[in-house]
This record gives structure tokens, C-alpha cells and sequence, in this order.
């Protein structure tokens, strides 16, 4: 063979071979390639976002963490004023008790002096009776004795 008939062979050959190649294998290539390319792009973009949903997300949790922050000091302000109302109604009550049994005990204190005083008001008059009845034995005069004995019953 020549070298010129083998070089217009292997020239048809690389050109078939070119062709086949261009026709049946370099689109399913191109198309792996642009698929792959795409999921790369579709990756980073995702990373982006998620970078980005990240980032709005800590703001909301710096943003969350500060309203509950907030809540609690009004939790804790809240539970404070109500503490403090609590001890002063319990003041209070205690103060309005201490009055009552001041007041019952002043009471009982008068009724036992009014006991007291009745009997001896009963004491007086049983005295006074037998003191009559001892001036009575010894004087009969019972007019003046009665008199008396009137006088010192309306004074006691």
C-alpha cells in the first residue's frame, strides 16, 4: 500500500471514528457534564441559602432569647409585687387580729370585773345582813335599823 492511499485510510478512519464519536458519545458526555454542573450549582446555591437561612435563623434565636429574657424579668417583677403585696395583707391580718383578741380580751377583762364587783356586792350585803342582824339583837329599835340598812344597800 501506499502511503498516501494508508494516510487517506486512516483519515477516513479519524474521521469516522470523529463522527461516531460526535453523533453518539460526546452528547451523553455533554449531557453528564451539564448535569453535573448543574448539581454543583444547585449545591452551592443550596449552601448559600442554608447560609443565609442560618444566619436569619441565630438573629431570630438572639431575637427569641431576648423577648424571653424580657418575660421572665416581668415573671420575676410580677412575682416580686405580688410578694410584697402578700406580706403586707398578711401585716395587715395580723394587725386586724391582734385588735380582735385585744378587744375580746378587754371584754372578758370588763366581764370578769363586773363578776367581780357582783360578788362582792353579794359578799357586802350578806355582811351588812349579818352585821344588822347582830345591831338587831342587841337594839330593838328597827326603824332606824331599816333606815340604815336602806342607806347602805342604795350605796352599794
Amino acid at each position: 500500500m501506499n502511503i498516501n492511499a494508508t494516510l487517506i485510510a486512516q483519515t477516513i478512519a479519524f474521521i469516522t471514528f470523529a463522527l461516531f464519536c460526535a453523533k453518539f458519545i460526546w452528547p451523553p458526555l455533554m449531557a453528564a457534564l451539564d448535569e453535573r454542573r448543574e448539581k454543583i450549582e444547585e449545591g452551592l446555591a443550596a449552601g448559600e441559602r442554608a447560609i443565609e437561612a442560618q444566619a436569619e435563623a441565630e438573629e431570630e434565636a438572639k431575637t427569641l432569647i431576648t423577648e424571653a429574657r424580657g418575660q421572665a424579668q416581668d415573671i420575676i417583677e410580677t412575682a416580686t409585687k405580688r410578694a410584697g403585696g402578700i406580706v403586707a395583707e398578711a401585716k395587715t391580718d395580723a394587725i386586724k387580729e391582734r385588735e380582735r383578741q385585744l378587744s375580746a380580751a378587754k371584754s372578758e377583762i370588763e366581764q370578769e370585773i363586773n363578776r367581780a364587783k357582783d360578788d362582792l356586792r353579794g359578799q357586802v350585803s350578806a355582811i351588812a345582813m349579818a352585821s344588822a342582824e347582830k345591831i338587831l339583837q342587841r337594839e330593838i329599835n328597827t326603824e332606824a335599823h331599816n333606815d340604815l340598812l336602806s342607806k347602805l344597800a342604795a350605796e352599794i
